[in-house]
């Protein structure tokens, strides 16, 4: 996919709109909502290394994929996924915390989800959004703001040596609810965005950025029943590949 192409992702979806729009309702119609995942949005993991190690404290904040659409229990979430493997890589206990709401963009989720954060300070603040902004076309520069803002709202709620990381939005050629071309278009645009997320972290020493996993398609718990929302193992691939990424850890 080249760069190029990249580039004008959002001028061809206004192009192919004549196609996208019915296609879209399409897909609306017959995509089931899923509801957000029950349960505590807290926990910890690692309950064996309490006697070794001081807590990290982990926050999973964004969008649908925060809150664990697409399975029933916070406990087969992102968040949970993540602070088990960071326990078991880094041998202590992690701390770990859910502030999500299904359908938040980026700009609503610095509105309406940073002042529902409780808790604090963190040592990693997973920032898991882009879809919505995604579907409803957000331009490149439009979506780095609002990044960028959110980003700096979250930065008190941070330790000292914490890092933000800002999830790559995952890879939509792979949705099974998503026909073509609908679906290899917002591909393009979710490489665009990606890019966005990219240079902010190049600019920004407390931001990261990890790109989400290849997440194969024959695997039935990868997906939930909607073909959109990760499965249990979809969130625990996602968690387990975001704690192996993250090397370097606060101490």
């Amino acid at each position: 996919m080249g760069q190029i192409g990249i580039r004008y992702s959002r001028p061809l979806a206004f192009a192919m709109a004549p196609v996208l729009l019915p296609q879209g309702m399409l897909v609306r119609g017959r995509t089931p909502r899923l509801p957000e995942a029950g349960g505590e949005r807290t926990g910890a993991e690692g309950a064996e290394h309490a006697a070794s190690a001081e807590p990290l404290s982990v926050l999973v904040f964004g969008e649908s994929t925060a809150a664990g659409v697409g399975v029933a229990r916070q406990a087969e979430g992102l968040a949970p996924a993540l602070a088990s493997r960071l326990a078991q890589l880094n041998r202590r206990p992690v701390n770990w915390r859910v502030v999500g709401r299904s359908g938040c963009t980026a700009r609503q989720a610095l509105s309406r989800l940073v002042p529902e954060i409780e808790g604090g300070p963190f040592d990693i603040v997973v920032v898991a959004l882009g879809i919505n902004d995604l579907l409803t076309l957000r331009s490149a520069g439009a979506w780095r703001e609002d990044v960028v803002e959110l980003a700096a709202a979250l930065r008190p709620r941070l330790r000292p040596a914490g890092v933000i990381v800002l999830t790559g939005i995952p890879d939509v050629s792979d949705f099974p609810a998503l026909p073509q071309p609908m679906r290899g278009i917002m591909a393009l645009h979710a490489r665009r965005l990606d890019l966005g997320l990219d240079r902010i972290a190049r600019n920004d020493p407390d931001v990261i950025h990890v790109m989400a996993p290849a997440v194969p398609r024959t695997e039935g718990s990868m997906y939930a029943s909607d073909g959109f929302h990760p499965g249990p193992g979809g969130y625990r691939l996602w968690g387990e590949h975001l704690a192996e990424v993250l090397t370097v850890l606060p101490a």
